[in-house]
């Protein structure tokens, strides 16, 4: 570990802290660890030996985050609520509040064991069957948390989800204008403001009313060990609500990619695996949620331009906090480039450039 990594580290946990409180409420484990986990760019994520334990410890970035962002508790009470659905999700353990243990609100779920396809798929899954059951789990899982009865576990007061979708508008818009405070002094991206303009003048005027997963995409779910895949971990429930289950869709279709489709805006953020043979295309997963769920993917090109909205929204915050030194993640200082890409991409949805 560098001396930067290690400073960084420091500031994203206390051990003997969390060692304490684990231990208050777990029992004294004979073996203890805590370790960083560097896979992913919004909440931190801490991988935590307790004894024959293997836990996992969630808390936000260090440092100013924008309103409503990074809200672990609120990950910890939607993953405590599935825990007897057919929604695959790891095991809630604790929730903490007290931010004087390890300087922020965090939680602390079950470890679970598989594979994350990130910019890979495993050597086990290298046939055509195998690659079109991954992408027929990943939009089953989707159909699973659309599915569930929010009532009946106890998220009926989750969101409010009439005006979902305008509100997202609204919400990824004040997002980006708390990240211009800061980054406007390096460069602008007008662009961006015109999408959001397009965004607001073609919200639907109506839509179905689900539980929504927020970030539902490949790197998000995890498959077991075995073949054929199976979807056995959901996570990064974080932006989890009430509301528009179509949005979901669009965020996993704005990252899933065909044959024949534009170099990616985000290379870094982009898996290109999935356009070899045997992986279905996004027409396929559309087809496939449509016939699961009853639900029409209607306003194909608003969903997906919300999509890259959002995402160029969470990149330009990710350039503010490397900006204010309140990250080590290399990724983030391209953003710099990386976010204006992303608002020509949405405007190459928004224009028919890049059909479903």
């Amino acid at each position: 570990m560098t001396d930067d990594e290690s400073d960084y580290f420091d500031r994203l946990v206390d051990e003997q802290a969390l060692r304490e409180y684990l231990a208050d409420r777990l029992g004294e484990p004979d073996d203890y660890a805590v370790a960083h986990h560097e896979e992913g760019y919004s909440n931190e994520t801490l991988f935590v030996t307790w004894g024959d334990r293997e836990l996992v410890v969630r808390r936000p970035p260090p440092g100013e985050t924008a309103d409503t962002a990074h809200d672990v508790l609120r990950e910890y009470r939607v993953l405590d609520a599935l825990g007897e659905t057919a929604v695959p999700v790891p095991t809630a353990v604790l929730a903490c509040e007290d931010r004087s243990i390890i300087g922020s609100d965090f939680y602390v779920m079950e470890r679970i064991e598989g594979d994350v396809l990130r910019r890979r798929e495993p050597d086990r899954f290298g046939s055509v069957d195998h690659r079109r059951r991954v992408g027929e789990e990943l939009v089953d899982g989707l159909a699973e948390i659309h599915a569930v009865d929010y009532e009946a576990v106890g998220l009926d007061d989750f969101g409010r989800p009439a005006g979902y979708t305008e509100r997202q508008v609204e919400r990824w818009t004040k997002q980006l204008q708390w990240a211009f405070e800061r980054t406007a002094d390096e460069r602008a991206v007008p662009q961006l403001r015109r999408v959001g303009e397009w965004l607001a003048q073609h919200c639907p005027a109506d839509h179905p009313e689900t539980l929504v997963h927020g970030d539902y995409k490949l790197d998000n779910v995890m498959f077991g060990p075995g073949t054929p895949p199976e979807l056995v971990g959901v996570f990064d429930w974080e932006m989890a609500t009430l509301g528009d289950p179509r949005a979901d869709l669009g965020w996993l279709l704005s990252y899933w990619r065909d044959p024949g489709d534009p170099e990616p805006a985000t290379p870094d953020l982009t898996a290109a695996f999935m356009e070899a043979e045997g992986y279905p295309t996004r027409r396929e997963l559309v087809d496939r949620y449509e016939a699961a769920t009853g639900i029409e993917y209607a306003h194909d090109r608003f969903y997906r331009t919300l999509a890259v909205y959002k995402l160029a929204a969470l990149g330009e915050m990710f350039y503010r906090r490397y900006l204010e030194g309140n990250s080590d993640d290399d990724l983030y200082p391209l953003m710099e480039d990386r976010v204006p890409a992303l608002a020509d991409r949405a405007q190459r949805i928004i224009d028919g450039g890049e059909p479903l």
